[in-house]
């Protein structure tokens, strides 16, 4: 199989993956939030996060990968380089570094590291070795409002597509509630109301079942 082309930057994505041989990759409840903790340590720096679903074997994320500037200049500026800040020749050295080009390949391989270092801790955790996550990674450029919107409904929908729930709305680990609630989260909740409209059009438009004739122009591979 051939390398699928790297992320891009300052561009909107489908990601999506599922346990090697269909496997589960969330056992038991700690392991959503887990998740998600490594998303954010991982990727955070790197992506808008706009939707996801997490589900028992397979997981749906939509996000923005930021432009190279954005990425650089968050490096800057994290915690990391500014511990070091009254550490004179080594503050330096460590900006310079983050101000190097990143490359083509640089969100590419943060996402691995984020699936890595969540296989590691499935791995130690319940006793198995080896790969827990498909590869590639599944990966669709959004480049359209429709697509945008269909995407963002399609992961929320997942679930009830599943027969996990009967109503996608009630599953927990998903982004669909979180969206509409004031709780502090790291999705970009007014980016997807702005995407959307406003809040009415966000929920009438999750009303609208995406079929999966027109899932496949965005979702390559489905996962049951």
């Amino acid at each position: 199989m051939s390398s699928p082309t790297p992320l891009l930057y300052d561009t909107y994505y489908h990601i999506y993956n599922r346990g090697v041989n269909g496997e589960n990759i969330f056992i038991e409840e700690r392991n959503y939030e887990h998740f998600l903790n490594l998303y954010a340590k991982h990727l955070e720096s790197t992506c808008n996060l706009l939707a996801y679903c997490m589900l028992r074997n397979h997981f749906h994320m939509a996000v923005r990968v930021k432009s190279e500037n954005e990425i650089l200049e968050t490096l800057r500026v994290s915690p990391a380089i500014g511990r070091y800040a009254r550490q004179g020749n080594l503050a330096r050295q460590e900006e310079n570094r983050s101000r190097k080009p990143l490359g083509s390949h640089y969100a590419s391989d943060q996402f691995s590291n984020f699936f890595n270092a969540y296989a590691k801790a499935i791995n130690k955790a319940y006793g198995r070795t080896g790969s827990l996550f498909q590869h590639p990674f599944g990966r669709v450029p959004i480049t359209s409002d429709r697509q945008f919107w269909n995407v963002i409904a399609y992961i929320h929908q997942n679930p009830q597509k599943h027969k996990f729930v009967k109503d996608f709305r009630n599953w927990k680990y998903s982004s669909y509630g979180i969206i509409l609630a004031d709780k502090k989260t790291s999705v970009k909740r007014s980016e997807i109301l702005e995407w959307f409209g406003n809040r009415e059009q966000y929920v009438a438009l999750h009303r609208e079942w995406i079929s999966d004739a027109q899932s496949k122009w965005f979702a390559e591979d489905d996962y049951d």
